[in-house]
C-alpha cells in the first residue's frame, strides 16, 4: 500500500471557528478533520461553508488572525 502525505504551512486562523486555518498557498483546511475546504459560490458571492453556514470571502477577510508563533525549546 502506497501513501502520500502533504505538509501545509498554516498562516491565518478564522476568529469564530478556530479549527479552520488558511495555508501559505491560500487553501483553507479544517484541522479537526484534516481535510481541505472547497471554495463555493452562493448567490453570486464566493466563499466557504464553515460549520454548515456560508461565509463570503469579504466577511472572512475581516475575521482572520495571524497564527502566533510558539517557541518550543525542543
Amino acid at each position: 500500500m502506497n501513501t502520500i502525505s502533504i505538509t501545509y504551512d498554516l498562516v491565518w486562523e478564522v476568529v469564530f471557528a478556530t479549527n479552520y486555518k488558511i495555508t501559505k498557498c491560500k487553501k483553507m483546511v479544517n484541522c479537526k478533520t484534516c481535510k481541505e475546504v472547497k471554495k463555493v459560490m452562493n448567490g453570486g458571492s464566493i466563499g466557504y461553508c464553515l460549520n454548515g453556514k456560508f461565509y463570503s470571502l469579504t466577511f472572512l477577510r475581516k475575521n482572520l488572525v495571524k497564527i502566533s508563533r510558539n517557541n518550543c525549546p525542543f
